[in-house]
């Protein structure tokens, strides 16, 4: 990713006093941004070459539990450490944090120095690597949809999660006046970010009370989910430092709508778009309809990367906006993929299925592997769906729960193909691991529905 520090520039304000921390940081299975704070004089000494973290890291859940069942890593093993490479080319300022500079890292074997497999960016570079083999480049932007609240998450947690209050009182889409009262958090997130060279396109009310978009302009594929994993933790710190809380679950009430990550993506060669063909109906070039017949045809396959967690799939409800049907169809976003900028140079496709809980890594990663089969074997691309697609009885259901995405994943020799093994089997335990916990607990609902009436 293109940083706006280069190293030599670094030491050059370290040693002036400009920064005296620097965020060493990598993305763990969950998306989150894990590391180190440093000094920056030993960073730019030193551990600018790399530094090392346990790795227990890239196998533990939301709540930093370690589950057992990890090829990779386990009390048996010892949890030992990785290596934290630093890119040196994401370096950044971070401006809502005093004197504070952040680099992101790739994680390598501590032994071989080759990359871990199963970590994300990894994860990520494989597919890219694969795409320019065949002389592509992909390019790509999310959206961040996320919900704001009055209180903070301190409050919030010590209330036990009750009594929520989204910082709105009605639907924002779109509405300059509610926004407006929010700017007091979006305006430094999108100033800070912007400062910090991220892209940043506009903010947005979004379909809900208090529910906010971010859109960051569309990138390199690598570049796109490292924007968008320091944007995510960015609305979080700063929502914190104004007294409010953000979250990016993917359903935080069953009666509010979810929050989405939608993904835009198109392929590019020799700087020219490559899915464009003005002489072809919707200027959709034969090499974007095997990439899309591969991208709808295994999205049962890969919903796990889109859906990671058990309440990720209370989200995906007719009449919401979050679709239920692997399909696609002309800029109706009743469709599982949409296809935008019909006719033009940005002609692409956009996944709705994601939401705003996903690793952004493992999404692009997924969906990448799934394009490549599709030109690999060029597929064909069946027409496109019209009308309302929650009612279309024909059309390919995505799968509803965590449990049948997992087995969806664990059964699928195309992912194992473009993947490998060993990535497979350590993503289908962490869904595995998710259902358990989820299992076990006794909910206030079955307790409310069942105490005295069971």
């Amino acid at each position: 990713m293109p940083g706006t520090l280069t190293f030599d520039q670094l030491k050059t304000d370290v040693a002036s006093g400009t920064y005296d921390t620097v965020l060493v940081c990598f993305v763990d299975m969950q998306g989150r941004l894990m590391g180190k704070r440093f000094h920056a004089v030993n960073f730019v000494e030193t551990s600018f070459n790399e530094t090392h973290c346990c790795n227990y890291l890239l196998a533990t859940d939301l709540e930093m539990a370690t589950p057992d069942g990890y090829a990779s890593t386990s009390w048996e093993k010892g949890y030992g450490d990785y290596v934290m490479k630093p890119d040196l080319g994401t370096i950044r300022p971070v401006p809502w944090l005093e004197g504070t500079a952040m680099v992101l890292c790739d994680i390598l074997d501590h032994h071989t120095h080759e990359p871990v497999p199963h970590s994300p960016r990894a994860i990520l570079k494989k597919q890219i690597a694969r795409l320019e083999a065949l002389g592509f480049d992909a390019m790509m932007a999310t959206e961040l949809e996320f919900f704001l609240f009055e209180q903070s998450f301190d409050d919030i947690r010590k209330s036990g999660f009750r009594d929520m209050q989204p910082i709105s009182g009605y639907n924002e889409d779109y509405h300059i006046l509610q926004t407006t009262k929010e700017e007091g958090v979006m305006r430094p997130i999108r100033n800070h970010l912007f400062a910090a060279g991220l892209p940043i396109e506009n903010s947005k009310g979004e379909a809900e009370t208090g529910q906010e978009e971010l859109n960051i302009r569309y990138a390199p594929a690598l570049d796109c989910a490292d924007h968008h994993s320091i944007a995510k933790h960015a609305v979080k710190e700063i929502a914190w430092q104004h007294g409010r809380a953000a979250t990016f679950l993917s359903k935080w009430h069953h009666d509010r709508v979810g929050s989405s990550s939608h993904v835009h993506q198109s392929l590019w060669k020799d700087g020219e778009p490559a899915f464009f063909d003005k002489s072809a109906p919707l200027g959709m070039s034969d090499l974007m309809r095997h990439y899309m017949a591969g991208l709808i045809a295994y999205a049962p396959d890969y919903t796990y990367f889109l859906a990671p967690y058990v309440n990720s799939y209370k989200r995906f409800a007719k009449g919401t906006f979050a679709p239920t049907k692997t399909v696609w169809s002309v800029d109706n976003r009743t469709a599982g993929f949409r296809l935008c900028g019909d006719g033009t140079k940005g002609v692409r496709v956009e996944c709705r299925i994601g939401g705003s809980d996903l690793n952004p890594y493992l999404a692009q990663a997924a969906m990448l592997a799934a394009g490549i089969k599709g030109i690999e074997d060029k597929m064909t691309l069946a027409p496109a769906t019209t009308g309302d697609v929650y009612e279309d009885a024909k059309a390919g259901d995505i799968p509803q729960t965590l449990r049948k995405a997992t087995e969806t994943l664990r059964n699928s020799a195309f992912l194992r193909g473009a993947m490998g093994d060993d990535v497979v089997d350590h993503y289908t335990r962490a869904a595995e691991w998710e259902q358990e916990e989820y299992d076990r607990v006794v909910t206030d609902w079955e307790i409310a529905r069942g105490f005295e009436r069971a």
